[in-house]
């Protein structure tokens, strides 16, 4: 099996988003964050508990996107990508614009910047895909 760059760059984002969550959760991010207060507290009283079950639901899907989409070419793909692009540019940029605000450090800014690097590393592989390569027949997926 050839492993592709979106294999590889899809893959990549989904493991800095888990590193994310890590660091989101040992700095307990729903303590000091009020929107993510909000969303844990939809899932469970015990925003801790509601925490964990958003993140492992998120890495869960992100994994499933791996192995099953992306790594068979589904025309999903490419939907799939702009969408996790979409959710980690906001979430890159939103915790270093926080942490600004704050005037300190803030739950998840320490891997924020990798988040938006392998956003926008993916953001680019997705833009090449469909376009064909030179002397190529059909177009497909950068290797």
């Amino acid at each position: 099996m050839i492993v592709t760059r979106l294999q590889v760059a899809f893959g990549g984002l989904v493991l800095v988003q888990a590193a994310h969550s890590v660091e989101e959760y040992v700095g307990r991010l729903w303590e000091s964050f009020p929107p993510a207060r909000f969303v844990t507290g939809l899932v469970s009283q015990d925003h801790e508990r509601g925490f964990v079950v958003l993140n492992v639901a998120l890495i869960g899907f992100g994994l499933g996107c791996v192995l099953w989409p992306v790594r068979r070419g589904w025309p999903a793909t490419v939907s799939l990508g702009w969408a996790w692009v979409a959710v980690e540019i906001i979430n890159g940029v939103g915790h270093s614009l926080w942490t600004l605000r704050q005037g300190r450090y803030t739950p998840g800014v320490a891997t924020a910047p990798v988040l938006l690097a392998v956003a926008l590393y993916l953001a680019r592989v997705l833009r090449r895909v469909g376009q064909p390569a030179s002397g190529a027949a059909s177009p497909g997926p950068p290797r």
